[in-house]
């Protein structure tokens, strides 16, 4: 066994020893042949009491909490165990740290017991974090082994240990509990979540696919209740994928709505297309807790570059009396490059039908093409021509997974781009905001409202989730990253492998469109979740939340 191996071998044991003997699945787990679903499977484990806390939406754990009802120790110690179970099943934990967690839920519970009141909104309330956020006292790898011990890659700083990245402070401040920190794929680009430590984080709807990427520890996590909610980045679909695979609520903000000081990254000061934090939920209404009360804590003023935008409650209500009348959605069924698989051509189907049986208007969106956006965004991943990722792989000479090295090859390449170059990528971006801008304004001369389309809808993958190996298109998502618009995924059905069948004279459009399209197999994708996704202009995130509650309702009536 290589030294690197060696190092990844006995981190992963050290974590999982950290997880206590009597939370350890005794017997063998069962296969994804046995057992292809695992969100009911893992209840077995679990008490009465701990299924009722850890399958209360957030906002209702904070309220038992507040009330007295509840103890945080208790709904910590819920999360905790389930979290663990969740780990074992499908692989979607990088650290562990219960002990610390129960110990600061102790804190809380005395200081309610001391005072009566609580530290803040979210006392108490466990809430998970990717790879990429600092915690004090705890690893940050971000998927690679040579970050085991430095502070992102750096000997001897001595920062690993102390320091915390803004978001986890203020959340702390609030009174948020945290426990674990979630699964990344190595680098972070890509949809999928696997490195040298965990091997493959799993679908826990469907284990023969996968949980998405690079938030795929925290979808997975999430989708199985072991967290309420939790905070993922997204700079390609990073949020949003894992949502999707895993039938759960993602946002994507726009840059800078939330704070991203301090936060582990790969390609650092690549700023063409900029990374966004957002969260993770089983429901809108946690996203929507987690938003207003952080931007309650002005992060403004912590980090430069987070836009002086308190949560506009005034924009929640607009909203929210416009969907009492009658809104107008721009519909995209295709990308123009990849045809969807079938239950994700149906699920658009469905929302198209619900929203108009909720007496509100759809129209054909036929945008600047997706295509530029795509190509925009990969040239930005690659100015560097891989530098910055095998420089971190050189570290501990670690094994590069083929989706990393299909990228940026097993060895950076000697072209980097210069400061033309990025120079006209960038005014290529800009001029397609502004195109796509100009677009999305025309629309009001057709919508009937007089106003352009109030958001518009795409799905959120050609797929439902990808077969390991084979996430190969990333427009669906990466779109809205180029553009920096809102964008929110909200589930919507299930694969169904006696209705999404699969057309065997279909004629791919391109290379990308067959790979797609060879990759669907309706026995595999069987049971596994599908959604789309809602877009608005930028800093529209309350906006978003009310209009992916707008489409929760149009589901419901939908399917009662």
């Amino acid at each position: 066994m290589t030294d690197w191996e060696t190092r990844a071998r006995e981190h992963a044991n050290d974590v999982n020893a950290r997880i206590p003997e009597k939370w350890v699945i005794q017997g063998k787990i069962p296969t994804a042949d046995e057992q292809r679903d695992v969100t009911g499977y893992i209840r077995q484990f679990l008490t009465a009491r701990e299924i009722r806390i850890t399958e209360t939406e957030a906002i209702d754990i904070v309220a038992n909490i507040a009330s007295g009802t509840w103890k945080a120790k208790e709904v910590t110690e819920a999360f905790c165990h389930r979290a663990a179970l969740a780990h074992q099943l499908v692989h979607c934990l990088h650290e562990i740290f219960f002990a610390a967690a129960i110990s600061d839920a102790e804190k809380l519970d005395d200081y309610f017991e001391r005072t009566g009141q609580t530290v803040g909104p979210l006392h108490g309330l466990p809430v998970s974090l990717k790879d990429q956020f600092h915690v004090r006292g705890v690893e940050t790898t971000m998927g690679y082994v040579g970050w085991l011990g430095t502070f992102e890659g750096r000997e001897g700083t001595g920062k690993e240990k102390v320091f915390e990245s803004e978001m986890a402070r203020e959340l702390r401040n609030l009174g948020a509990v945290f426990y674990i920190k979630t699964s990344v794929p190595q680098t972070l680009v890509s949809g999928e979540t696997f490195n040298n430590f965990i091997g493959y984080t799993n679908n826990p709807k469907n284990r023969h696919l996968s949980a998405g990427g690079s938030s795929g520890g925290e979808g997975a996590l999430i989708a199985l209740k072991g967290s309420p909610v939790g905070f993922g980045t997204d700079i390609a679909g990073s949020i949003r994928m894992p949502a999707s695979a895993n039938g759960i609520y993602g946002l994507k903000p726009s840059a800078y709505r939330l704070p991203y000081e301090g936060v582990a990254t790969s390609l650092d000061g690549q700023n063409t297309i900029q990374s966004s934090i957002g969260p993770l939920a089983p429901c809108v209404g946690a996203m929507r807790l987690l938003l207003k009360n952080v931007l309650a804590s002005k992060p403004w003023l912590y980090d430069p570059q987070v836009v002086e935008l308190p949560y506009r409650d005034e924009l929640e209500q607009c909203t929210r009396d416009l969907a009492k009348r009658r809104l107008v959605f721009g519909i995209l069924d295709h990308d123009g490059v990849v045809t969807p698989h079938p239950p994700v051509a149906r699920a658009m189907g469905l929302i198209r039908s619900a929203i108009e049986d909720l007496g509100h208007g759809v129209l054909e969106w036929k945008p600047p093409a997706h295509s530029r956006a795509v190509g925009i965004l990969v040239n930005s991943l690659l100015y560097d021509g891989g530098q910055d990722v095998h420089k971190n792989f050189r570290l501990s000479g670690e094994r590069i997974f083929p989706q990393i090295t299909g990228l940026y090859g097993e060895t950076p390449s000697d072209k980097q781009q210069n400061a033309t170059d990025i120079a006209a990528n960038n005014v290529l971006k800009r001029e397609y905001q502004k195109e796509y801008l100009d677009y999305w304004n025309g629309t009001a001369e057709i919508t009937g409202t007089g106003r352009p389309v109030d958001a518009w809808i795409l799905p959120a993958a050609p797929f439902t989730a990808a077969r390991p190996g084979r996430y190969d298109w990333y427009g669906y998502t990466a779109v809205t990253n180029v553009l920096d618009y809102t964008t929110a995924v909200v589930p919507v059905t299930t694969a169904n492998k006696d209705i999404d069948l699969k057309n065997e004279t279909y004629t791919a459009l391109n290379d990308w469109d067959r790979k797609v399209w060879e990759s669907y197999d309706a026995e595999i994708y069987d049971g596994a979740p599908v959604a789309v996704q809602i877009v608005g202009r930028r800093f529209e995130e309350e906006k978003i939340l009310v209009l992916a509650e707008v489409l929760d309702e149009a589901l419901g009536r939908a399917n009662s």
